[in-house]
């Protein structure tokens, strides 16, 4: 009997299923993913699982008509496969957080009549857990009040690093391991200001952008912590005071969880503009700010550094509910021993 979890493609889904995963213990757990994105990097040697999967499968959505055709043949083939991997290891629930990765699995869970538990990370729903929502046995999104559980599966480290900020003392600029073109340019031109006024800069600027970022820095006369990926942002996070970052879901529950208010530059091109939605439910709440990449003004940006960050910030720790891991995990668990 097992716990299979599926889904990924990108980080912001992988993380959800790491999250949870580990804090489930006496259960069989397995993996099912997508040999194309960053399932095989994140999960192909994790010991925690019993076993793991990487099927031939790629995305729908952005192809040409005959790329379409031949995805969909990829994912009926792979399918097949999926039936035959939940019934050889006596899948008890099938947990999946979406993504082209998550299709397969998903599809045959329903073919078995397997209880399907979804996890939707952004306020725009991806097409197809918006497509699963109906049959699924449980859907959980922390932008739905009808959740089951609304708390997203944020680290506790985050939580333990959280407090209120009140004076900006030091900035972080976010662009995820991959960097933020947008983010980087705007980080530069607002340096010299920073400096100005005593304001330490830390920059994750993309693993391909670490060199040309460290020395536009060097060539402006400004000291700045560089950086591309790293397993220290709950570090990094717990030392700014405001946060200029991409509105990616976990990264945005990540800073909510530290109490670290934001102004969101949300990725224009994330499908359904879902990075936009994600700040927004923040920003409606006035928890948050957003720019558009086309609106960036330097002024306006600068402008942040006198406002009110208390607020925001006790706001923040208001907002954001603890151990939604440790809920999800429960959930499964429950499942997996009827």
């Amino acid at each position: 009997m097992s716990i299979v979890m599926t889904g990924g493609g990108t980080g912001g889904h992988l993380a959800i299923i790491k999250a949870v995963k580990e804090q489930i213990i006496h259960e069989e757990l397995v993996y099912i993913g997508s040999n194309n994105g960053q399932d095989r990097q994140w999960f192909e040697h994790d010991s925690d699982f019993s076993a793991t999967y990487f099927l031939e499968t790629r995305g729908v959505v952005n192809q040409g008509a005959l790329g379409k055709v031949k995805s969909l043949y990829m994912l009926s083939k792979a399918t097949l496969q999926a039936v035959k991997l939940l019934r050889k290891h006596k899948a008890k629930v099938v947990f999946s957080v979406g993504g082209f990765s998550s299709a397969a699995t998903s599809f045959a869970a329903k073919y078995l009549n397997i209880p399907l538990v979804i996890h939707e990370q952004n306020a725009a729903q991806g097409s197809l857990n918006r497509f699963l929502r109906p049959y699924a046995a449980v859907f959980i999104s922390s932008y739905l009040e009808e959740s089951p559980i609304k708390a997203y599966p944020v680290k506790e480290i985050f939580f333990d690093n959280a407090r209120i900020r009140k004076k900006v003392q030091t900035v972080i600029f976010l662009g995820g391991s991959q960097g933020a073109k947008a983010i980087n340019t705007l980080a530069l031109e607002i340096a010299p200001v920073l400096k100005e006024r005593d304001i330490r800069i830390i920059h994750q600027a993309g693993e391909k952008n670490i060199d040309e970022v460290g020395s536009a820095y060097e060539a402006l006369g400004i000291e700045a912590e560089v950086f591309g990926f790293t397993t220290h942002l709950a570090d990094y996070m717990k030392d700014a005071d405001l946060a200029i970052a991409r509105a990616g879901a976990s990264t945005l529950w990540e800073l909510a969880a530290t109490a670290l208010p934001a102004l969101f530059i949300p990725y224009p091109y994330a499908a359904g503009d879902h990075q936009y939605y994600n700040a927004l439910f923040l920003e409606e709440k006035e928890l948050a700010w957003i720019m558009r990449e086309e609106e960036i003004d330097t002024e306006k940006v600068l402008a942040l550094l006198d406002e009110d960050l208390e607020s925001k910030s006790r706001g923040l720790m208001e907002i954001v509910e603890k151990d939604g891991s440790k809920k999800i995990a429960a959930l499964l668990t429950d499942y997996a021993k009827i």
